[in-house]
């Protein structure tokens, strides 16, 4: 459950740096694909790499 987490919380990011309201975390594990949830933890993880190298 943390990976989601994770990839919720690129989502989440990513919603408010475009102005936009996030969905709750429960409507985002309920509405996105499988595929959806995979590329958000895969930008999730490449952007916890980049901070940590930073």
């Amino acid at each position: 459950m943390n990976d989601y987490r994770q990839a919720y919380e690129y989502y989440r990011q990513a919603c408010e740096a475009h102005g936009l309201e996030p969905i709750n975390f429960h409507y985002f594990i309920l509405n996105l694909s499988q595929e959806q949830l995979e590329a958000y933890l895969a930008c999730a993880e490449k952007r916890g790499r980049h901070e940590v190298a930073s």
